[in-house]
């Protein structure tokens, strides 16, 4: 079998020692390389072959790159595209990644950096999008995401037409390295869109790192996203690396930005546009390659007006806007989601699975869930505490829900409750076993402010009035379960 031929690359630069450099460094990989000096020349070159990748600068003696880029779209061309912009240039930057590059690079150039994007260019040519084209520019059915990609794809449920629409978009913002912002209410899965956008890019087999931004001490920031070197702080005994330092090769997803204290937010920015960080306590800097996804439920257009978001880091960060709906908006999903959830958290318990009765789902239709999906499994939870048979009824939904399902009391017999306006409400059961019961309810309690702060035992300690060392105990005694490799105490 002959071996496949070598990936080709159009560099355009009217440097002459740049574009040599850049040849030379490709030609060492094993490219097939050709350069051009203006737009003019490239076009010329672009009529007489299909290139796998182009390289070109922003600013060229007859125009801007940026041109080439928008011929190749409107042409439904199958190269990629890399755009170098001048040293600082934002605007310039995000304007090229709008435009349809798959990345840019800074000036000067690190070459390591360079050859880093031109991999994962080339290798993001294993997943096109949809608009693909052969070489007589027939469209070609666009290859499916990898089986990690189509794995998260499914755990994003729903077949209403939102739902469809945003898997499909995630399927074609993963093919670049633009970086996405994600808005949606609390509660609507902004997490499952960010993994799959890295499950479907040539990312996956990478690490997915997130990071919730407003659980973090803000005198500890700075470390935990660039890390320290030893002695940088009282503490720090030896060196570690941060959240962009772990996330190498793969996706930082920033959870919660727009709690980003203002300092930090600058810092951000200016690792954005350069691609490298230094460490604290640290002398000199280091190159990050990761593809940054940002999520929050908060408005950052007004806390950019109001003064709270930086609206230079607003710019940059929403060059591909992701929205996750709220359960109102497609309420024809919620039994499909109400039964996977439940399947799941049967797993998780190692119970049987309860049926769904009608009158339950017509309840949970019925309520505004403003906690969304979050809240909708918070109820089911409670529910299956509450449930007593193989079926879950509206009464095990508790208060809203109907009368409480009967749970036997010691002596067989219930006790009337007396409203605030003094008549006798309908009588509660008194559970046979108070301590399990309060038990199951804090419980409950501690597994909710958990999952909200993505488990750090820290933030969800402050949540409820506790220390860490009080939390500590209670996730103990109660025995649950916390994930690996979730936080601990930062």
């Amino acid at each position: 079998m002959s071996a496949p031929a070598p990936a080709s690359v159009l560099v355009v630069d009217d440097e002459p020692d740049l574009r040599t450099l850049y040849e030379l460094t490709l030609l060492r990989e094993g490219y097939e390389v050709a350069s051009a000096a203006d737009l003019a020349q490239a076009r010329e070159s672009l009529a007489q072959q299909r290139f796998d990748l182009l390289i070109t600068d922003m600013r060229l003696p007859d125009g801007l790159g940026l041109e080439l880029l928008r011929e190749l779209h409107a042409a439904q061309r199958s190269e990629k595209s890399i755009v170098i912009t001048a040293y600082g240039s934002a605007e310039n930057a995000v304007e090229a990644l709008k435009s349809g590059a798959f990345d840019y690079l800074t000036k000067p150039v690190d070459l390591k950096q360079l050859r880093a994007a031109v991999r994962a260019a080339l290798e993001s040519q294993r997943h096109p999008p949809a608009t693909q084209v052969n070489t007589a520019g027939a469209p070609l059915r666009a290859a499916p995401p990898p089986p990690g990609g189509v794995q998260a794809l499914r755990r994003i449920i729903g077949s209403s037409a939102c739902m469809e629409q945003i898997r499909h978009r995630i399927e074609k913002v993963a093919t670049s390295m633009a970086p996405v912002l994600i808005l949606g209410e609390s509660g609507t899965g902004k997490e499952l869109v960010a993994r799959a956008v890295h499950e479907c890019s040539h990312r996956a087999g990478g690490p997915f790192v997130a990071v919730n931004c407003g659980a973090i001490p803000e005198n500890l920031i700075e470390a935990e996203f660039f890390g320290a070197r030893k002695g940088a702080y009282t503490g720090a005994t030896q060196d570690r690396e941060g959240y962009f330092q772990a996330a190498k090769g793969g996706t930082l997803f920033l959870d919660e930005i727009g709690d980003l204290p203002l300092a930090m937010q600058a810092k951000l920015l200016r690792v954005i546009q350069e691609r490298r960080v230094r460490p604290l306590g640290g002398v000199q800097e280091e190159a990050v390659d990761v593809r940054l996804v940002s999520a929050t439920h908060r408005d950052l257009a007004g806390l950019v007006h109001s003064g709270g978001f930086r609206q230079d880091l607003f710019y940059r960060l929403n060059v591909i806007g992701l929205r996750t709906p709220p359960l109102r908006e497609r309420r024809e999903d919620l039994p499909e989601l109400a039964r996977q959830l439940l399947q799941r958290l049967c797993e998780e318990s190692g119970q049987p699975v309860p049926e769904l009765s009608s009158g339950a789902l017509d309840w949970l239709q019925h309520r505004e869930l403003p906690g969304n999906v979050r809240e909708l499994e918070n109820l089911l939870q409670r529910a299956l505490a509450l449930s007593q048979g193989d079926r879950l009824e509206a009464e095990d939904f508790g208060e809203g829900g109907g009368a409480p399902a009967p749970v036997p009391a010691p002596t067989g017999e219930t006790t009337a409750v007396v409203a605030d306006n003094g008549a006798e409400a309908a009588p509660r059961a008194i559970p046979s076993d108070l301590q399990t019961f309060l038990d199951e309810q804090e419980r409950q309690v501690l597994l909710q402010a958990l999952r909200e702060t993505d488990f750090n035992r820290t933030a969800a300690a402050a949540r409820l009035g506790l220390n860490l060392r009080q939390i500590r105990y209670r996730i103990q005694r109660l025995g649950i379960v916390m994930p690996s490799g979730g936080d601990e105490d930062a």
